[in-house]
């Protein structure tokens, strides 16, 4: 090991970042999850200068002046600005190594990328961590960090299935030998669901609501089965007939019928992977069930709908918003041994 790296390794706290379309998670080695904000950074567009990022910015969004726009960098899963993505990831950094001299905190960090994207979407996350101070940026596909964080067994040779659904992407894979042997990342998620309410809301209401009241709508009665308790909510927002505030109450089944599209697509792709999946990793997979991970699968009743269209058991991980970023952690605890499971890295700089 060189000396500059001696020293480094001294100075700086190595990080696994799941960069998320709606957030940011941040592990340090040694520590754990220390940061978890949301992937918004709030710019004034005259000055181009950064306001905000994360949690603060989040707050903006609807309520600024035009001047003042809350961005969010990340667009399904993948970066749509790549100067605001690299400003947000050294400002998560920079918030991780305050304490050590700046010069010096030069971290390796690992970030949970989609299955689905590009080489050059895979290459503008890793320049993007290098530019904004990274001495090394290893890449994990977020599937293989969600199993990994879930503590699946993914280098045996028993097939493991993981479904995450994210913010932007739902990433469904079956993993075996520390690989990913058939996957799908769809970009139908927890957005997409957001969308569904702000559509119902327009199409049967005439009432215009922003993205923040339809997350909460999802979250407060949100499900894709039929509930025991009927469950009922207001919703705030413009009459699109007379242009004044307007108040209404929409019921879970509403919602739920919002939501059928996207959660149909989420299903329909599971039994596709499914259906592309070796049958000797399928009997694996009939006994050991689906795991899901990922804010999605907190909607109400998921787990039950996907148990009775796949025919297999299906579990949800404790806190499946911070699996992925767990899985990063779990990487870069253990760097040499679980060096197979990266992608698009240079191996040869990973310690043996």
């Amino acid at each position: 090991m060189a000396l500059l790296d001696i020293v480094y390794d001294r100075f700086s706290k190595d990080i696994g970042i799941d960069l998320g379309t709606a957030n940011t998670l941040v592990y340090v080695k040694g520590k754990g999850i220390v940061i978890n904000e949301p992937s918004v950074v709030a710019i004034n567009q005259k000055t181009k200068q950064i306001l905000a990022i994360g949690e603060e910015a989040k707050r903006m969004v609807g309520r600024t002046p035009a001047h003042i726009v809350a961005h969010r960098p990340l667009v399904d899963g993948v970066i749509s600005d790549f100067e605001i993505t690299e400003q947000m990831l050294r400002y998560f950094m920079e918030k991780v190594n305050q304490a050590t001299l700046g010069f010096l905190s030069r971290p390796r960090v690992v970030i949970g990328i989609p299955s689905g994207v590009t080489e050059v979407e895979k290459r503008a996350v890793q320049d993007a961590a290098l530019n904004a101070g990274a001495r090394m940026a290893f890449l994990i596909e977020e599937p293989m960090a969600a199993a990994i964080g879930a503590r699946l067994p993914v280098q045996d040779s028993a097939g493991s299935f993981i479904v995450d659904i994210g913010g932007g992407t739902s990433e469904i894979a079956v993993i075996s030998l520390g690989g990913i042997v058939t996957s799908r990342s769809i970009r139908v998620a927890g957005d997409e669901m957001n969308e569904n309410i702000i559509q119902m809301a327009r199409d049967e209401f005439n009432l215009l609501v922003g993205e923040r009241t339809a997350e909460e709508v999802k979250i407060k009665i949100g499900s894709a089965q039929t509930q025991k308790d009927r469950m009922k909510t207001q919703i705030r927002g413009r009459d699109l007939v007379t242009g004044l505030p307007k108040e209404i109450t929409v019921t879970d089944e509403q919602v739920r019928k919002a939501l059928s599209r996207s959660v149909r697509m989420i299903v329909n792709n599971i039994r596709s992977v499914i259906e592309e999946t070796p049958p000797e990793l399928l009997a694996d997979i009939m006994t050991r069930g689906i795991t899901l991970t990922g804010g999605g699968a907190l909607l109400r009743g998921l787990d039950k709908l996907i148990a009775d269209e796949t025919q297999m058991p299906v579990g949800v991980v404790d806190d499946p918003l911070t699996t992925v970023v767990r899985g990063c952690g779990i990487v870069l605890e253990d760097l040499p041994s679980l060096k197979d499971v990266l992608t698009l890295t240079e191996f040869e700089q990973i310690p043996r």
